[in-house]
């Protein structure tokens, strides 16, 4: 199966459609009248629907478990075609569309079935996805007129003592994002240098990413030196950080990272750690690029 922790849970939707024909109006006149031998097609179909959808992942192998929180499935009759519809609904990390396509698969076949006995050149077609929301289908956008810089925090990277392993894995991540790095540099654990770097690039920049220093030894100054800078604090932000990261590790509680804006510049703080650096940015991108169109009049 498809790694997926690194995901956040968000509110998926799907719905899914199909369409069973029959081959005569004798069929459709006894599904409305309820003469059909084997009992109503709607409610049987029904259920057989709503298990389809929970039991997915039992069936199709690469679909991980998740939790089903809202399934209706709806019939309508038009000419010879009956129409169905399956709309599910879960907060979890992955989609929901193959889970609406099984159960839509799942209650045709159960027309089907029922339908055999009494008309023989019925069929089934059209099984489709008719939307998705939820995950990257929401976030899609271009952010390539948004620049971007990376400031590592480090004294032993500043130093050449160490390899700048996680400003590497800020750009590469951030890049994929569509972002222009137009800025990148590492500099000591020092709170006046750190002032100085954030106060030159504020007015240029549209995101400025601060990796390091943000943990609890006696040079880690980053949330210190920037916190008095921001004019338009967001605690969401680190918020959303922390708590992602607290699911992964227990440590993650003892970062104290801050967000805000200092002038025209989102700043933002990732521990200093790859991996730390990555789950920041995975907990909060594309998403947090969202307050660039607020800032620029959108509503929410």
């Amino acid at each position: 199966m498809v790694d997926i922790t690194h995901k956040s849970n968000s509110l998926r939707k799907a719905i899914a459609s199909a369409i069973v024909s029959v081959s005569k109006l004798e069929t459709i006149e006894a599904i409305q009248h309820k003469r059909i031998p084997k009992g109503d097609i709607f409610e049987f179909s029904r259920v057989a629907g709503l298990f389809a959808v929970k039991k997915t992942s039992e069936l199709i192998p690469d679909c991980h478990p998740l939790p089903i929180e809202y399934t209706q499935i709806s019939h309508e009759i038009k000419g010879l075609d009956i129409l169905i519809h399956v709309e599910v609904h879960t907060i979890y990390k992955t989609g929901v569309e193959v889970e609406a396509m099984h159960g839509a698969s799942v209650v045709a076949l159960t027309i089907y079935d029922m339908l055999k006995p009494i008309d023989k050149g019925v069929e089934i077609k059209n099984i489709r996805l008719e939307s998705k929301k939820g995950g990257k289908s929401d976030t899609n956008e271009n952010y390539d007129h948004l620049n971007a810089a990376i400031i590592v925090c480090s004294d032993s990277v500043s130093k050449g003592l160490a390899e700048d392993k996680s400003g590497m894995m800020a750009k590469s991540k951030l890049e994929k994002f569509g972002l222009n790095i137009k800025y990148r540099e590492t500099i000591p654990d020092d709170f006046d240098t750190i002032q100085k770097r954030v106060k030159s690039l504020s007015d240029a920049h549209d995101l400025i990413l601060f990796v390091g220093g943000t943990g609890l030894g006696p040079y880690d100054l980053t949330p210190d030196a920037i916190k008095p800078l921001i004019e338009k604090e967001i605690p969401g932000i680190i918020e959303t950080a922390r708590q992602y990261g607290q699911q992964r590790i227990s440590t993650a509680m003892l970062s104290r990272g801050v967000a805000g804006f200092i002038g025209k510049a989102l700043v933002i703080t990732t521990p200093g750690s790859p991996n730390g650096t990555k789950e920041t940015i995975d907990a909060l991108f594309p998403a947090v690029l969202h307050v660039f169109k607020i800032r620029e009049g959108q509503r929410h």
